[in-house]
């Protein structure tokens, strides 16, 4: 799929030489540094070394007066509490951090997660039937809840109060709960509004053991699982959530708990008990790795079964028992795997069969067969092969559901929200969203949608884009440049690990392409027609087709990513490639 590249627009020249001699950096890195915007040395000095104290008071957050008073008030009359939270990574790790936080002080308390297929997304009326049958007085929701307000209204009926912990977009009206906390909140002024719903939990955390003066270790050392969260619900990785990743990544490389750590282990990215402390990671530990190795696994549990495993492996003080827990969920993400490779073919032929589909500005798939936990994950891969505003939809008791996902610029939750008349419940992102709806309403749906993608997307936006941050020299790629560009990390949305462009180089005569299983990738090395310097090793995953033209071409332009290589105990600098161009004598270089 051909890909246009996108130069980042001119920083200011005088700022980033200013900024750039008073850090004594390459005036490249003082680009990055102002693109990110940070162009004085105070802001590089909290960027590069982010604290503790940059967290916000959480007693900014609209409401949160009001859920530390009726926690405490439960504490002090005894009254049970439910912890209820989604049954996705964030949601999962949410109520994990809520439940141990206050189980810590406080005995009288459970967890609850909803099923995916008998209750579906959020509060359910089964989980607050359930939490009156146990005598549950509060329950506190996480990741989810900011648009229950027939639930709640429910629960205030039968005498159980809600407070709502949630970072989604609110709907027009407000559920009546005790406590409402989502910065999302038109009259909430809290300063950062781009928490994760574990993020929010954590900070329900830092205010009650504020309120009652307990030690700030007891909110810390839960920190980890929200770096979790941040990755695996992709949000922002700026402000506030630097701060919470980068202090999550540091206990996980040096202090991983019982369930990350069993996790791992079934991930192949084994601890080692050779030094001290007990566990090192034989590589550190990054939020891609979060992203690619944890969050699926963690996400197993609830699309395959219930994610109450989930909670259980992570609130877990246990080793062994842990590590019991961690071989199970592994073995339910390779099944996950395999239904999420078979359903992704069936979709791809669905598709292809539609000749109609081709002149479609969206993508819509059903089968009412196709496994409901699953059929997020086969949206992106849809995105990833068509690169259209994709929803995959199935079966789920007397409804329809779907799981949809977006391409850049187009706001999936307002196209959803268009068609919100004909929909039983809907809610999410402005990139992933989630609905259900009567299976004669479908077509309908579908129609208001493609005529919303129509009227909204415009023929450029169908092209994916490659947005490079700056031009290289290959000369200029040494280890005092790339020791700098790591401490850039944790990378994610809003701080995303730099793309370079090098133009006018060549393979230097050792390419070949290498992959199992009928995969291409292709691995080569670099170097600069018009610039001296060392080659540097490059690979390309999944771009193998190029390895003729490399061969036979003259001068091409490369974009990547740098990055460390380890193989056979040295490390070296390597050229994650992303895309290739190469001259065409009757159309403009597009990579110069």
């Amino acid at each position: 799929m051909d890909k246009r590249w996108i130069l980042h627009k001119n920083a200011d020249t005088e700022s980033v030489k200013s900024l750039s001699k008073e850090l004594n950096i390459n005036p490249k890195l003082g680009t990055l540094l102002f693109y990110r915007g940070v162009s004085t040395f105070e802001q590089a000095k909290q960027f590069f070394r982010p604290k503790l104290e940059h967290l916000h008071d959480p007693f900014l957050m609209k409401d949160m007066d009001k859920a530390v008073d009726r926690i405490n008030e439960a504490v002090v009359k005894g009254e049970k509490i439910m912890v209820y939270g989604d049954y996705d990574v964030d949601g999962t790790t949410a109520v994990s951090l809520v439940y141990s936080f206050l189980k810590s002080f406080y005995k009288n308390i459970e967890f609850y997660i909803p099923d995916r297929y008998n209750e579906g997304y959020g509060i359910s009326f089964k989980g607050i039937d359930y939490a009156k049958s146990v005598g549950a007085k509060l329950m506190i929701a996480l990741d989810c809840g900011i648009k229950a307000v027939d639930k709640v209204e429910y629960a205030n009926k039968i005498d159980v109060d809600f407070i709502i912990c949630d970072h989604h977009r609110p709907g027009d009206s407000i559920p009546d709960a005790i406590a409402v906390l989502d910065a999302k909140q038109e009259d909430c002024n809290y300063p950062f509004e781009e928490l994760s719903g574990c993020g929010v939990g954590f900070k329900l955390a830092q205010a009650v053991a504020q309120k009652n003066k307990l030690p700030d270790k007891k909110v810390f050392d839960l920190i980890d699982l929200v770096a979790v969260s941040i990755a695996a619900d992709i949000v922002p990785i700026v402000g506030e959530n630097r701060v919470l990743a980068y202090y999550g990544l540091k206990k996980i490389n040096t202090n991983p708990t019982n369930g990350i750590c069993s996790l791992f282990k079934s991930a192949g990215i084994l601890p080692s008990t050779e030094n001290e402390p007990e566990y090192f990671f034989n590589k550190e530990i990054t939020i891609n790795d979060l992203v690619f190795s944890l969050g699926p696994r963690i996400n197993a549990a609830g699309r395959i079964e219930n994610a109450t495993n989930s909670v259980r492996l992570l609130i877990s003080t246990n080793t062994e028992y842990a590590e019991k827990l961690g071989a199970q969920i592994n073995q339910l993400n390779s099944t996950r795997r395999d239904l999420d490779t078979n359903i992704t073919k069936e979709a791809i032929d669905q598709i292809e069969k539609n000749l109609i589909n081709s002149d479609k500005k969206t993508t819509v798939v059903f089968n009412p067969e196709w496994h409901k936990g699953v059929i997020g994950i086969v949206a992106s891969r849809l995105i990833e092969k068509f690169y259209k505003p994709t929803i995959v939809f199935t079966k789920s008791g007397e409804f329809i559901t779907g799981s949809a996902r977006s391409i850049k610029g187009f706001d999936i939750y307002d196209a959803i929200d268009n068609s919100s008349g004909i929909l039983e419940h809907f809610g999410g992102h402005t990139y992933a969203a989630g609905l259900a709806l009567k299976p004669e309403k479908l077509e309908l749906f579908i129609s208001n949608f493609e005529k919303y993608a129509g009227e909204n997307l415009d023929e450029e936006m169908m092209t994916p884009e490659i947005t490079i941050d700056e031009e290289l020299d290959i000369s200029d790629i040494n280890t005092k440049f790339f020791n700098i560009l790591k401490q850039f990390a944790p990378f994610g949305p809003g701080n995303m690990s730099p793309v370079f462009k090098s133009n006018n180089v060549v393979d230097t005569g050792w390419a070949k392409v290498v992959g199992k299983n009928g995969q291409k990738h292709l691995k080569f090395s670099v170097v600069q027609t018009t610039k001296r310097g060392n080659p540097v090793s490059a690979i390309g995953f999944n771009l193998g087709q190029y390895y003729d033209k490399i061969k036979q071409s003259g001068p091409f332009s490369i974009c990547y990513h740098i990055e460390e290589n380890t193989w056979q105990g040295k490390t070296s600098l390597q050229l994650r490639i992303l895309d290739i161009k190469f001259p065409s004598p009757d159309q403009e270089d597009q990579g110069s």
